[in-house]
């Protein structure tokens, strides 16, 4: 049987499209979505969309794509709170009739010579509640000259409010530092605060899990809800995501927007993974996880209160582990979008699906991202190679000793009967010693003039896929660019 909270859990992603989604607000979706799956409860989705002025266009569907690229499905949603709108007003009418809520008319420019004023004293920033008390007078006043007005909340001048937040513990604030904040905008939009609160208590909200940032904006919630004579749910403040420097993350720490994490080639699997553990851990040693294991173990109990750092190369090391357990077939088929999109177009399309396998066994080893494979891969692909010749003497050679290396070398392979990667080792591993070289600078030699790289996959395996024809042309263009370059 499950437990009262397993059966009542409720919780929402609730972003704004302001933006595109970034890393800090796929992990609150991933919290909330895990923490209503290991309860089997439910997992709202509702776009904040009533900060019209600020809204960027293609921001909701790249929540969307987003969510469900990473396997994040809501169970009900998306809502969208300009669709709601009179649903607040409703609510707004109680508050101003019960008394808890009032008209303002203060034009923007008067409110901004009041912050103004306010900060050359060193003062918070605050409004001073010149409409609080007008008179009914004054009011038709105001509405009958036709000036705009918002509604603020009118928040008690004395004592304080105290909630337990589930990861924080007790907190307090008093009310003498809150201010009597706007509910309804001029252009009768509610603001976050209202529509939040409301929203939460008509969808039966039981968690409210967000960012840290908000903390301070639960009093002014709770404030609300008894106003209301509603029962607030309860609250978890996540941990902030900041940089390897400690600072507030940003594009220079490498992070991104979830679209630009797919479109560099991160598997969905390894981004869950990597997010779970900004800000939550299951024990002190374990790092790979499955999503099914996430949910099962995911508790509120294990989210730290610091600050999570975010780590780029522990991202691009965990998304190579789960690259390299991908099936053969699986990743061929995730990476040949990339190889379409990103090799150069002097390469035909369509894309030989068996060739791209053999070259594809060779990388699958080495590659990070998927974004990585097609540089990786373009040497296999290309008809003609670009780089310099200095390259093909970095292992300390002179160009006469490569050169009459590479010519022999050529010769040997003209006359092999089986081209596969023992055959081309029983060819030239001994011709090494035979030419009184290192294996290491042969070997070195002949990866760049068929590769044009100095590190490619394993050499024999290499000029197996690449094919006799392919490998014979290269070191007659090696040879011939190290006579030119030598003349």
């Amino acid at each position: 049987m499950q437990s009262a909270l397993e059966t009542s859990v409720r919780v929402r992603f609730a972003p704004s499209p302001t933006g595109y989604p970034h890393l800090g607000n796929i992990r609150t979706a991933l919290f909330n979505c895990l923490f209503a799956r290991h309860h089997g409860g439910k997992f709202i989705l509702r776009i904040e969309d009533t900060d019209t002025a600020r809204k960027v266009e293609g921001a909701t569907e790249a929540i969307l794509e987003g969510l469900q690229w990473l396997g994040l499905n809501w169970d009900e949603g998306p809502y969208f709170q300009s669709q709601r709108l009179p649903v607040y007003h409703e609510i707004i009418e109680t508050l101003l009739e019960t008394g808890h809520a009032y008209s303002c008319y203060c034009s923007p420019q008067r409110l901004e010579a009041m912050r103004q004023e306010q900060a050359k004293r060193k003062q918070p920033p605050k409004y001073d509640r010149r409409c609080r008390d007008l008179t009914q007078q004054e009011r038709t006043s105001f509405e009958t000259a036709g000036i705009a007005r918002v509604v603020r909340f009118r928040t008690p001048l004395e004592g304080e409010t105290t909630f337990c937040d589930l990861i924080h513990g007790p907190v307090t604030f008093k009310h003498d530092t809150l201010d009597d904040f706007v509910l309804l905008k001029s252009d009768g939009y509610p603001t976050y605060h209202l529509a939040n609160v409301v929203d939460d208590h008509l969808m039966a909200i039981s968690h409210v899990l967000r960012a840290d940032e908000w903390l301070s904006s639960v009093p002014r919630h709770v404030l609300l809800y008894q106003a209301l004579n509603w029962q607030p749910p309860q609250f978890a403040h996540l941990p902030m995501i900041l940089g390897p420097d400690r600072a507030k993350l940003s594009k220079r720490h490498g992070a991104t927007t979830i679209t630009e994490y797919r479109r560099q080639g991160y598997l969905p699997a390894a981004m869950i993974n990597f997010l779970a553990l900004l800000g939550w851990s299951l024990d002190d040693r374990t790092e790979l996880l499955s999503i099914e294991e996430l949910m099962e173990h995911f508790s509120l109990e294990r989210v730290g209160k610091t600050p999570a750092i975010f780590n780029r190369d522990k991202l691009e090391w965990m998304n190579g582990v789960y690259l390299r357990r991908l099936g053969h077939d699986e990743f061929v088929e995730e990476a040949m979008p990339f190889l379409d999109r990103d090799l150069p177009d002097s390469v035909g399309r369509p894309l030989d699906r068996a060739f791209v396998s053999r070259v594809l066994s060779l990388i699958q080893e080495r590659a990070k991202t998927l974004g990585e494979v097609p540089e990786l891969a373009r040497f296999f692909f290309l008809s003609e190679l670009q780089y310099d010749a200095g390259l093909l003497l970095s292992g300390k050679l002179d160009a006469q000793s490569a050169i009459g290396a590479l010519t022999v070398a050529a010769q040997r392979l003209e006359e092999a009967a089986t081209w596969d990667a023992a055959a081309l080792e029983g060819i030239l591993r001994p011709l090494a010693t035979d030419l009184s070289f290192s294996t290491g600078k042969f070997f070195g030699l002949l990866r760049v003039a068929v590769t044009g790289c100095t590190a490619a996959p394993p050499l024999f395996q290499t000029m197996a896929v690449l094919g006799k024809e392919k490998c014979l042309k290269r070191l007659d263009t090696a040879v011939q660019m190290l006579s030119t370059d030598s003349n």
